[in-house]
């Protein structure tokens, strides 16, 4: 959508109005930061009339959320609450966090524009860092090296990412910067000469050819040089890329000229000089996803030095050191559809940093949320992500404590989901344990693994009582309780190790008692296999089912029968036999505990029972 340029002067006006009383560390009206970053945003960087709206309604909203700003259009509204969300943020002072803190701004830049407003605004602050205070300043420093230096150069801001590399580095390190600004201060003669030494034998080839060019020396900045003395373990004269000899080609902006040119000038310089092959960096053919092009190569001269060389055209030169600004300046190319190409770009480079395949892809949903601590310490957790988890992901003890917490403020259960920008706190209980329910109420990878854990603990736990419970009480009566018939009674239970059978024994679900009457009774138990064969066998000399067995206290017609001890019949009772592989036939009450499973399971060892009419004697 187009908007004119009233809506800068009626959003200007706002921040003024709302800013009037608040002053800048140096004692000068706060609106001049606003203005220092409206002026980056359009002339450094080159977006739109909204975007410096934005700034200025985010300035004046920011510290003075009253300020009514309803009547400004939607999409710069969104911008304004982005950019008022990531002013909240205070990262820690640690490296490991700030993966999740830039990830954290970029969930908050639903519209790709905010981060880059973001990095204009932080380039305002650190051009003017000397006029804060020591506290202010380093944690602002700090801040920069964490988040807004990698974001700028993931965005292709390389001019905006140089210049905080080298505040940055002027401010942290004063003694090291001013040696290396020294060092390439004394040098810089030593670089021109090799520049001009470089260009002689070539500059007949390139007129001959009718290629226009400049030739342009870039020298790493400060921050650069120190990183690779650091990381080469060299003094600043082993750095041998301190600077690069840059060819700019005077030409049309058609991009195949453009590229026909750079392959040319190319061809001419590897001719004179020997190239090193694997360090071709070919961004004509391939443009980076931020835009970015350029054809870079290392050669060697005569004397064994290495130089690298960088061929450009002058379109592509003032896109990589001025930004978007310059491009919409040549003729043919349109500002909007390039813009929101870029624009595309910076959303899916900001979520995919390592993919160099990033132009032109969608845009994927965020699989992750954003939740802080109290005190402000951020923690990252999956999309869906309940308090529990919450506590989880601070430390194990605290989770398997947790009994709700506060989300905001607010009193919330341990199963309530949170959301980005959430701030919780975890309430807990030392009378606090997991128990199974919790494994529906986490997604985290972290939060189940630690409950199944301790679940898996506490059933250990209970496990060791019940086994020291049973060898007790066995040991009194002198029984023994051998590992077939264990397992048989296992199986006859349902039970599918020993540690939950035990854990069973421990917390009372199976009684000691019940165990003494399966080992005096094992017929009563369900064995575990059953072939035909045994069926026959265990029957062959026994009635049918359809017959019924007459009993009494003194056997009936040479057969054995015992009373089951799981329930004791008595004369009289409603029984049924059931016929054991070694002890007869057991005799159990119609309702014995054990009834349903016998018949279920093995109908035909069910022997239909009846009382004599009097009692045996």
């Amino acid at each position: 959508m187009e908007y004119s340029a009233d809506i800068v002067q009626r959003a200007r006006a706002i921040a003024y109005q709302a800013l009037r009383e608040d002053l800048r560390s140096n004692g000068h009206p706060f609106i001049e930061h606003a203005d220092g970053v409206a002026r980056i945003v359009s002339d450094e960087i080159g977006l739109g009339v909204e975007c410096l709206a934005a700034v200025y309604l985010h300035e004046a909203t920011r510290f003075h959320r009253d300020v009514d700003i309803s009547g400004f259009p939607e999409e710069i509204l969104t911008m304004v609450k982005g950019l008022n969300n990531i002013a909240t943020i205070r990262p820690k002072d640690t490296r490991l966090e700030a993966e999740n803190y830039k990830k954290l701004i970029v969930q908050y830049s639903t519209d790709p524009r905010v981060t880059v407003l973001k990095i204009a605004d932080r380039l305002e602050v650190m051009r003017n860092l000397y006029m804060f205070p020591k506290a202010s300043r380093d944690q602002k420093i700090l801040e920069t090296l964490m988040l807004y230096i990698p974001l700028a150069h993931q965005l292709g801001l390389y001019n905006i990412k140089s210049e905080m590399e080298d505040i940055y580095f002027r401010f942290a390190e004063p003694e090291q910067y001013r040696s290396i600004t020294r060092k390439l201060k004394a040098t810089e003669k030593d670089r021109v000469r090799l520049m001009n030494e470089f260009i002689k034998p070539l500059e007949d080839d390139l007129s001959e050819a009718g290629i226009r060019y400049k030739l342009k020396m870039r020298t790493k900045t400060a921050y650069s040089i120190y990183r690779k003395m650091l990381k080469q373990d060299v003094p600043f004269e082993g750095v041998y890329d301190v600077f690069a000899i840059r060819f700019i080609i005077d030409c049309e902006a058609d991009r195949k000229t453009e590229q026909d040119l750079c392959w040319k000038v190319y061809s001419y310089v590897t001719k004179e000089y020997e190239p090193d092959t694997k360090r071709l960096r070919d961004w004509v053919t391939n443009p980076k996803p931020n835009g970015y092009e350029s054809l870079h190569i290392t050669v060697k001269n005569a004397q064994g030095a290495y130089l690298e060389v960088q061929i450009r055209t002058r379109r592509m030169d003032d896109i990589a050191e001025n930004g978007l600004a310059s491009h919409w300046s040549y003729k043919g190319i349109k500002k909007d559809d390039t813009l929101d190409k870029w624009l595309t770009s910076v959303r899916y480079r900001l979520e995919h940093p390592f993919d160099a395949k990033a132009e032109d892809l969608p845009v994927p949903p965020s699989k992750e949320i954003f939740v802080f601590t109290p005190t402000g310490e951020l923690k990252m957790l999956p999309v869906g992500s309940s308090v529990l988890d919450f506590a989880f992901c601070i430390h194990t003890g605290l989770g398997c404590r947790c009994t709700g917490g506060r989300i905001n403020g607010k009193v919330a259960s341990i199963k309530e989901t949170l959301k980005t920008g959430d701030v919780v706190e975890i309430l807990s209980s030392k009378n606090q344990k997991p128990n199974a329910d919790w494994l529906n109420w986490v997604v985290s990878h972290k939060a189940r693994t630690k409950i199944k854990l301790e679940l898996d603990a506490e059933v250990r736990k209970r496990a060791a009582e019940g086994r020291e419970l049973l060898e007790r009480r066995l040991k009194n009566w002198k029984m023994t309780l051998p590992d077939a018939l264990l397992h048989d009674i296992m199986h006859y239970l349902k039970y599918s190790s020993v540690i939950s059978f035990m854990a069973a024994v421990g917390d009372g679900t199976i009684g000691v008692d019940e165990i003494k009457s399966y080992i005096l009774n094992p017929g009563q138990l369900v064995i575990r296999t059953e072939r035909e064969e045994d069926k026959k066998d265990v029957t062959k000399d026994w009635k049918s089912p359809d017959e019924i067995l007459v009993i009494n206290a003194k056997g009936v017609k040479g057969l054995e029968y015992k009373m089951a001890a799981c329930c004791n019949p008595r004369y009289g009772d409603k029984v049924f036999g059931f016929v054991t592989r070694t002890d007869g036939i057991k005799i159990h009450r119609e309702d014995c505990p054990n009834a349903a499973t016998l018949k279920e399971r093995f109908p035909y060892r069910v022997q239909r029972v009846v009382w004599q009419e009097k009692e045996g004697k």
